[in-house]
């Protein structure tokens, strides 16, 4: 061992002394080094080969504790290097300005290896996981999860290879069993879902579709010796139906005449359980590394503002700009920071005794609970066309003193008609609501709440006290657009699970009866922005510039007020497969409106900022680690810590739907102040951690004589191309280019 070297590891023993998780695991990490005694005020040593300016071959010893040699550039690993931590983990490989970037091995205290390739941190491209109990993976991987073609072996000796997506199969692939018993077919989420063949290892074999790992819908059941049962299986025996049929050799399997389909469920696929996805305690992209606390003063200058924070990317948005900042407004002057806006009062007026409307929200309640508790039988998701018909309704008679259908109340007497009430409920059940959940939510004792003013269209908006559901009043004509578009719409979200578009569970009207005979129709629709996060700030955005501002001061808006396209100072940049997906859902949704004649929708964003400092700034991402911190090398993702946490939590992860709890990045922009309608504002290069919620709403206003006449008016005196009137086929393009410029791939 040369000098050098000894002198490197006793001074890298003496800094392990020094810090207390490396104190028990210290000769283990190095345990085929010799190593001599140090003081315990020995400094950091370092021996480099190179010089400052040009890649180097260094080997440092940092001040918590890790070791690193290898390829060194402007203060960060960069090329091929050793990268050792103290309690035990270790990756060498290839880095690119202090990222693990190309191909490496990563191995954990335990045992565990992962040998494949890297970006920005994470295990993403094609590598092999082999777990500390003897399981592995070999395929391909998105930020450390199981993403694309891959083969799974478990230790007790299952396996299975097909398709994976976000950590889960699902896809095609197939499951083998050790005792014999195998699946091959469809998957979704981690189970067996859709259509697939098992085939146990006594040669009975079923062939058909599958629901959350077991047989639903149709399917058939074969025998070795040619008999089989067929028909509709359901783990509801009332449900089950089907016909068995002998071999035709006559012979017959002894328990074939005695056998049920129940069995199936009840003992046959007992045992045939999937292998739990393994937990990973620590991730690569966890590993924080402490390279920029040991420089000595190698950092390149950064520009900071006047408070001392670090400002990214100021000075290419400023070569980019020739404009007068409004030092009061961020969206012109990108110095100044942005500040959380003020918070809310909670939306609404509750609905109590006394207020105008309160008769109108127990009708509505009274209504909702007989719709939804009234006995129907079990429907197949495959409606007939007759279920579509306008005509198809259900009038209700609601007397205060009560009748043998419905209770008495406290309300006026009233009529109740429920829209399409098979449509419906079947929706309800597509979208995954609980008939009981729903009834609790609009029927409990809590009252709803109105929004203080109607909207645009002189419409009232009610939300329930959860916030789970917007109760909207409708015109006669929305109405009419819902109805004819009704049988597409159900097609449309049945065959995409991921729409945008906004979801509608009931359609309803109430009419008073005395002197009054008023109507008031409404819809039941989901709260896009329900969450658990905080929305800190809403937009409403069309693609058009005419009208599309807010007219509020900046210190009036709060995190309720909604805000237009030329208030937009972001664009949204979205993890590569999410944007893949995103783009895909965008161009079938636009597609599905414009084929129902549909203009005038709106995309709603909801933005949730991770980061906001004491004073409420909402605090940018860093390039990097600044000196003397522990935070960790910041991804092109999102935050490590939060996608880590995600990664480490399937439950949490599979909470991340598109358009739902979508971890991303938001961009700053900076408007010109000499251009009045810049729809999209130029990059500034600075970064905010968000959690974003988007969908597409209002999409009930199609391109009638009205909306014709005030496209040819607006034409006269405004740009045809900023007004928000204009054709479907028009509006749907404009409307995607918009979308497609605020939304962006991460990279």
């Amino acid at each position: 061992m040369s000098k050098e070297h000894s002198s490197m590891v006793r001074a890298w023993e003496a800094t392990v002394r020094k810090t207390q998780a490396a104190k028990k695991r210290a000769n283990n990490i190095f345990a085929t080094i010799s190593v001599a005694h140090a003081d315990d005020d020995n400094d950091v040593d370092e021996k480099i080969v190179g010089s400052t300016g040009e890649p180097y071959h260094a080997e440092k010893i940092l001040p918590n504790g890790d070791y690193y040699t290898g390829q060194w550039y402007d203060n960060f690993p960069n090329g091929h290097g050793k990268y050792l931590w103290t309690d035990g983990c270790m990756y060498i490989g290839e880095w690119y300005k202090g990222k693990t970037m190309g191909k490496g091995r990563f191995t954990w205290p335990s045992g565990a290896t992962y040998e494949g390739e890297f970006k920005s941190g994470y295990m993403d491209g094609t590598g092999t996981y082999t777990g500390p109990s003897g399981d592995s993976y070999k395929g391909q991987w998105v930020m450390n999860l199981k993403h694309g073609q891959g083969a799974k072996n478990y230790t007790n000796g299952d396996s299975y290879d097909g398709e994976w997506r976000r950590g889960l199969q699902e896809g095609i692939g197939k499951y083998q069993w050790s005792d014999g018993n195998n699946y091959s077919g469809e998957w979704k989420n981690g189970v067996i879902h859709g259509r697939g063949t098992f085939v146990w290892r006594n040669g009975n074999r079923y062939d058909g579709y599958w629901e959350d790992g077991v047989p639903k819908g149709n399917g058939t059941y074969k025998w070795p010796d040619g008999g089989f049962y067929v028909g509709n299986w359901s783990k509801d025996p009332t449900e089950q139906n089907g016909t068995y049929y002998p071999s035709s050799s006559g012979s017959s399997l002894g328990g074939n005449l005695e056998w049920s389909p129940q069995d199936v469920y009840n003992v046959e696929l007992v045992d045939c359980r999937v292998c739990p996805l393994e937990k990973v305690l620590i991730l690569p992209s966890q590993k924080k590394l402490a390279v920029w606390n040991s420089t000595k003063g190698m950092e390149k200058p950064r520009r900071m503002s006047d408070d001392g924070r670090v400002s990214v990317g100021v000075e290419r948005a400023f070569e980019k700009m020739s404009l007068h900042h409004d030092d009061n407004n961020p969206k012109f002057n990108v110095g100044k920071p942005l500040r959380m806006p003020k918070p809310g009062k909670r939306q609404g007026e509750t609905i109590s005794k006394g207020h105008k409307n309160y008769d109108l929200m127990l009708n509505l309640q009274l209504g909702i609970r007989h719709s939804v508790g009234r006995p129907a039988p079990a429907t197949s998701l495959d409606l007939k066309a007759s279920a579509f018909d306008p005509k198809e309704k259900i009038w209700t008679r609601f007397p205060p003193e009560g009748t043998k259908y419905t209770p008495p109340h406290q309300s006026i007497e009233f009529k109740w008609k429920d829209y399409c009430p098979v449509v419906f409920r079947t929706l309800r059940k597509l979208f995954k609501v609980d008939p009981a959940d729903y009834m609790i939510s609009i029927c409990g004792n809590d009252a709803l709440r109105e929004l203080s003013s109607p909207g645009k269209s002189g419409s009232f908006f009610y939300l329930t006290n959860d916030d789970r559901y917007m109760i909207k009043t409708m015109k006669k004509a929305e109405v009419k657009v819902l109805l004819r578009m009704l049988s597409a719409y159900y097609n449309h979200v049945r065959a995409f699970e991921n729409t945008l578009v906004i979801k509608y569970y009931g359609l309803h009207c109430v009419k008073l009866t005395g002197a009054a005979q008023k109507k008031v129709r409404f819809v039941i629709m989901g709260n896009l922005l329900r969450s658990e996060y905080t929305i800190h700030r809403r937009f409403d955005l069309k693609g058009s510039s005419l009208g599309r501002i807010t007219v509020k001061p900046e210190c009036d808006i709060d995190d309720t007020t909604i805000l237009k396209d030329l208030d937009l100072n972001f664009i949204f940049r979205l993890q590569k497969t999410w944007f893949q997906e995103f783009s895909r859902q965008v161009d079938r949704d636009c597609e599905f409106l414009e084929q129902e004649r549909i203009m005038d929708y709106s995309l709603l964003i909801g933005l949730h900022f991770r980061e906001i400092s004491a004073n409420g700034e909402i605090v940018p991402r860093a390039p990097h680690t600044q000196s003397g911190s522990t935070d960790n090398v910041a991804s092109p993702h999102i935050t490590r810590a939060d996608m880590d946490q995600l990664l480490l939590n399937p439950e949490r992860w599979s909470s991340i739907k598109l358009g739902i709890n979508m971890p991303a990045h938001a961009e700053r922009t900076v408007r010109r102040t000499d251009c009045e309608f810049q729809l999209v504002g130029e990059p500034t290069g600075e970064y905010y951690e968000v959690i974003i919620f988007f969908g597409i709403i209002d999409i009930l206003q199609d391109y009638d004589i009205t909306k014709k006449l005030e496209h040819a008016y607006k034409s006269i005196h405004y740009d045809p191309t900023s007004i928000s009137a204009v054709d479907p086929k028009q509006y749907s393009k404009r409307f995607r280019d918009f979308t497609f410029k605020i939304f962006a791939e991460d990279s």
